[in-house]
């Protein structure tokens, strides 16, 4: 089976002033279908970097990236923005709602931007909602809700568009602990029940050990990955 995402010999680069930093430097990696894959490192490591570019939020330096069939790299931004609409679901670790619209509106949102029908987004919506056990929170605004809650909506937003993948930066970084393993617990169900393909960025080792493999980011290099269900521990090998 081809992965659904295949990055190959990626480097990243941004000038500050006169000088040239290498966020990213030669980084190759595939992630299969419906993998729970979770990035860790230490900041500047590059991991944030890393997702965004997978996201199509970014263009890499040097190297590609393919998403499915789709060559992201060699997008422009217009084309990008259009391919992100519809094939990445996001996750953030501080909900991003607008607090004047409720629940549904919320998860509405990026479905504004397809060519869909009223009533074929209020199916969507609901079902959404429905995955993330909050169908009793339709009229509920932002802060009328926990952040648990919140961030239930925040996924919700993620998978109402059924994307090919989903992107969590920090999504249990704003959350107490008990939210945080609801919230991690979510999204194992929802990589189980969809089989969805989710890139995870934290710091928590609690939140890595819910993937099924974690990437271990230094200096904008892969130095090791760790296989969560076999507890096989690899030296990443160099490209």
């Amino acid at each position: 089976m081809e992965p659904i995402v295949e990055v190959t010999h990626l480097g990243k680069n941004f000038r500050r002033g006169l000088e040239e930093i290498h966020v990213l430097s030669n980084l190759s990696l595939q992630v299969p279908q419906g993998e729970f894959l979770a990035l860790m490192g230490p900041s500047g490591s590059g991991k944030t970097t890393l997702l965004n570019l997978i996201a199509g939020l970014d263009s890499p330096t040097q190297g590609s990236i393919r998403v499915g069939k789709e060559l992201i790299s060699a997008m422009g931004e217009s084309r990008l923005a259009k391919w992100r609409t519809r094939h990445v679901g996001f996750v953030f670790q501080f909900y991003h709602l607008l607090p004047v619209l409720t629940a549904y509106e919320n998860v509405e949102l990026p479905l504004l931007l397809l060519p869909l029908t009223y009533s074929e987004r209020k199916k969507q919506v609901l079902t959404a909602l429905d995955l993330v056990g909050l169908s009793d929170r339709l009229s509920h605004r932002p802060g009328q809700l926990s952040g648990g809650q919140q961030q239930r909506v925040g996924i919700a937003r993620a998978i109402v568009t059924d994307p090919t993948l989903i992107v969590a930066d920090e999504p249990t970084g704003d959350l107490d602990s008990k939210s945080a393993e609801e919230i991690l617990e979510l999204l194992v169900i929802l990589k189980g029940a969809l089989n969805k393909t989710i890139l995870m960025v934290t710091h928590d080792p609690r939140a890595a050990n819910r993937a099924e493999r974690c990437l271990h980011l230094e200096k904008g290099q892969l130095v090791n990955e760790t296989y969560q269900n076999f507890n096989v521990h690899t030296q990443a090998v160099s490209h």
